[in-house]
C-alpha cells in the first residue's frame, strides 16, 4: 500500500515540499491538506496546527513533524500519547536566526538604537565605541540555534555565556546549568538573549525578578516566544533604567495589536516574529532525513522529549 505523507501548513511552501519529495522520495504519495486522499494510507503529518481527532482521522499515522522550529503550538494533550513528535531543525532556521541575532546585538553594541533617536531630534553626538571583548553577551537556551549563535558572537570578539536547564560545555562559552546558577549567568551579561522554547517553566519567565539580577542598563534581544516575556515588568525595568533597550521579535499576543503600549515606547523595537523561518527546500530534505532514519529505525534529528515539552 502507497505511504501518504500529508502537509498542513502554508500551500505556496507545501508546493515547494512537493517538489522535493518528488525528486528525492518519489516513493511516497506527498499530498497537501485538504487534499488528504485515503486517511487509511497516511503515516505522516507534517503542521504547524495539526487537525482535532488524530487518531480517528488518521488510525495509521506514525509521525507528526511540526513545520517550524517549535512545538509549542500542539495540545500535547490531545496528541495520541504514544505518536512520536518531531520539531523541525534545519540549516535555513539556523542561519536566519544567526542573522538576525548578529545584527541585533551588533546594533545594540553599537548603540545604532541611541543614534536613531539622536537623528530625530537632529542631535549630531558621538558615543564612546566599546570593543566587543568588553560587552558580555548571554544566551538563554544551548540547543542547536543557541550554539549557532554563540559560534557567530564568538568570532566577533564578544565576551561569550550561555545558560540552560541542563550542563553543556560550549568551547569558548563559559557555560552555566540549572535554576541555582541563573543568577550569576545573568549578573555578567550586558545583552540577554533569549533562545528559549516555551514551556511551562519558561513562560513569564522574562519578568522584573530576571531583570532585577541583570546590571542596570543591560539590553535584551527577546527571540523565543512571546509568552515568555512579561510585558509590563519590560516597559518598567526601560523607565526605571534597569534596562536600556529591547529587541523585540515575538511579542504576546501576535500580531500585536495596534496601540499596545509595547509599540510606543522609544527603547523597545519590535520586527513580527521574522528573525528566522523554515526555508522549505532544506526542510523538506530534512525531512525525508527523518523519514528514512525512521524507517531504517534510526534516531530522528529533532524528536521531542514530550516530559520537557521540546
Amino acid at each position: 500500500m502507497t505511504t501518504t505523507f500529508l502537509y498542513k501548513s502554508d500551500p505556496v511552501r507545501g508546493r515547494q515540499w512537493a517538489e522535493v519529495f518528488r525528486q528525492h522520495a518519489p516513493e511516497i504519495d506527498f499530498r497537501i491538506w485538504p487534499d488528504v486522499g485515503d486517511p487509511q494510507r497516511v503515516r505522516f503529518l507534517a503542521a504547524w496546527e495539526p487537525p482535532a481527532d488524530l487518531a480517528t482521522q488518521f488510525p495509521q499515522l506514525e509521525v507528526l513533524f511540526s513545520s517550524g522550529a517549535g512545538v509549542d503550538q500542539f495540545d500535547f494533550a490531545a496528541l495520541p500519547p504514544a505518536l512520536p513528535v518531531v520539531r523541525m531543525v534545519e540549516p535555513g532556521i539556523v542561519r536566519g536566526m544567526v542573522e538576525y541575532v548578529t545584527q541585533a546585538v551588533l546594533s545594540l553594541h553599537r548603540d545604532i538604537p541611541a543614534y536613531r533617536r539622536q537623528q530625530q531630534t537632529g542631535e549630531w553626538r558621538p558615543l564612546p565605541v566599546r570593543p566587543a571583548a568588553e560587552r558580555r553577551v548571554g544566551v538563554l537556551g544551548l540547543g542547536s540555534l543557541g550554539q549557532a549563535v554563540l559560534a557567530q558572537l564568538l568570532d566577533f570578539g564578544f565576551d561569550c555565556a550561555g545558560w540552560s536547564r541542563s550542563q553543556h560545555v560550549v568551547e569558548g562559552v563559559q557555560c552555566f546549568a540549572g535554576q541555582e546558577a541563573l543568577p550569576a549567568f545573568l549578573a555578567r551579561t550586558d545583552i540577554l538573549i533569549c533562545l528559549l522554547p516555551l514551556t511551562d517553566a519558561t513562560r513569564r519567565m522574562l519578568n522584573a525578578t530576571l531583570f532585577a539580577h541583570l546590571p542596570q542598563g543591560a539590553m535584551l534581544v527577546h527571540v523565543g516566544r512571546g509568552p515568555q516575556l512579561v510585558s509590563d515588568d519590560l516597559l518598567a525595568a526601560l523607565d526605571s533604567g534597569q534596562l536600556s533597550e529591547a529587541m523585540l521579535d515575538v511579542t504576546d499576543p501576535e500580531p500585536l495589536p495596534a496601540g499596545h503600549a509595547l509599540w510606543k515606547h522609544p527603547r523597545i523595537h519590535i520586527t513580527p516574529h521574522i528573525a528566522s523561518m523554515t526555508q522549505p527546500l532544506s526542510a523538506a530534505a530534512v525531512v525525508i532525513d527523518n523519514l528514512r532514519r525512521f524507517n531504517a529505525g534510526e534516531p530522528m534529528i529533532g524528536l521531542v522529549d514530550r516530559t520537557r515539552g521540546y
